[in-house]
């Protein structure tokens, strides 16, 4: 009895205690909440007055959130994706070091698959495919995401008690089995060597907003014979962005810190957050659904955008990427390079774990200079759509709630594990994310 009982104690003391996103009132409501949130912006930015204020709202008949067509693109879209990630193509990297001294390997190919996916769309437009149709199948798509990320999810939770417990994540083992089910319990779940949260986290959904955004240009088209211009900067814009988050999806910087691994392995998602509904449906459906409004609220409130404006918001968003990929970049090659002639000059601070700490260029500038040219683009992308209604403006206010709390997450981590060097760091880099302001 008195071993059971320190077994029972050893097994309780192994819960994690620290929870985020309000605990277990935000883990009970937010699964609740988003999918609601989901099918209201993308109800509302189809209706004629577009208003997020207006009560009650203008909301479709439940007959318009199902279509039978819906789940079977689903399955084959990813059915063709996991296909794509299987494939032999391109490097393969190893993750950071484990828990239990092992590394864990990934495909680098989500390039490939975005290029393959757009050569697929193009030969499917050549032989007449209807794709604007994915207009008007947008809420029953969004709600079979959202039931693919519920069963996903429960899948994930139910697997993890088999995963020993150095495979768990860091916050996600909380003995609280609906906080831990919204976190997620388990790092790196896998099927073989399937990882299941690489694979969501850059490609069905990233991709498939891209093909979300086609779609709706194509039925501007149908209805006006012809894309407008703020139609065409809001998908070139966006796919900018996809395509450059996977053509540099070996060398994708978040953390300010070098380091020999790929950076894209070293980010908050992979690294920290186990695998559950907050990451699941934020890849899965958050993302191609609520990041394509743009597009969705020009084929029925389209949007006169003359030269003068266009060019400037043609600059703005070239600003905000160039800031956004040249900081990336500067420290991808510090990780790759500390002795390149671009960066050996740049300082740094010494951390009790051997890592280093970037005190100048644009590191020096803000803590996190990716986030500043994230927040630009984000606006970039609004413009088009006009002043007339919020709506459009609503990816900017949730970007920018987002990369503030996760700076704030950031924060907080950074100063746990390097105490003291991240005090002199902040002391050397007092602003977070916008220069002399925050």
């Amino acid at each position: 009895m008195k071993q059971s009982s320190q077994s029972t104690k050893r097994r309780s003391s192994s819960h994690t205690t620290e929870r985020e996103f309000g605990g277990t009132l935000g883990a009970t409501c937010i699964p609740i909440f988003l999918p609601l949130l989901v099918l209201f912006l993308l109800s509302i930015s189809r209706s004629p007055g577009a208003s997020v204020l207006q009560w009650p709202p203008q909301l479709p008949p439940t007959s318009a959130l199902w279509d039978p067509l819906a789940p079977t693109m689903l399955l084959g879209w990813f059915s063709l994706h996991i296909f794509l990630y299987l494939l032999p193509l391109g490097k393969v990297s190893e993750g950071l070091v484990l828990k239990n001294g092992t590394r864990l390997k990934y495909p680098i190919n989500g390039f490939h698959a975005l290029c393959i996916s757009v050569g697929l769309l193009v030969l499917m437009l050549w032989m007449g495919a209807p794709l604007g149709s994915l207009f008007d199948l947008l809420l029953p798509l969004a709600v079979c995401a959202t039931g693919m990320s519920f069963i996903l999810s429960f899948y994930l939770y139910i697997r993890s008690f088999w995963a020993p417990h150095h495979a768990l994540a860091p916050g996600g083992n909380t003995g609280n089995p609906l906080y831990d089910f919204f976190i997620g319990r388990e790092l790196n779940p896998r099927i073989g060597n399937f990882d299941l949260k690489y694979f969501c986290e850059l490609r069905p959904g990233l991709i498939g907003w891209v093909v979300i955004n086609l779609g709706m240009l194509m039925k501007e088209v149908e209805l006006r014979d012809s894309p407008s211009l703020a139609m065409m900067l809001v998908n070139g814009f966006q796919l900018l962005y996809v395509a450059d988050a996977l053509w540099n999806e070996a060398s994708l910087n978040v953390w300010p810190l070098t380091g020999p691994a790929e950076a894209v392995l070293t980010t908050m998602d992979i690294v920290h957050d186990g695998f559950g509904f907050m990451l699941v449906f934020g890849d899965l459906a958050w993302v191609p659904f609520t990041y394509s409004l743009q597009a969705s609220f020009l084929v029925i409130h389209p949007q006169e955008l003359g030269v003068a404006a266009a060019a400037g918001i043609l600059l703005l968003n070239g600003i905000g990427y160039y800031i956004f990929r040249k900081s990336n970049s500067q420290k991808n090659m510090f990780r790759r390079d500390p002795k390149h002639p671009s960066v050996s000059s740049l300082e740094t601070i010494a951390t009790a774990t051997g890592k280093r700490l970037l005190v100048s260029g644009w590191w020096g500038l803000v803590r996190h200079p990716n986030y500043l040219g994230d927040l630009l683009m984000a606006l970039a992308w609004s413009l088009p759509c006009g002043f007339s209604h919020l709506l459009p403006y609503f990816y900017v206010v949730y970007f920018t709630v987002l990369l503030v709390h996760r700076e704030a997450r950031d924060e907080r981590q950074c100063r746990t594990k390097y105490g003291m060097a991240w005090d002199a760091y902040c002391q050397r880099v007092p602003y977070r994310i916008f220069p002399y302001l925050y």
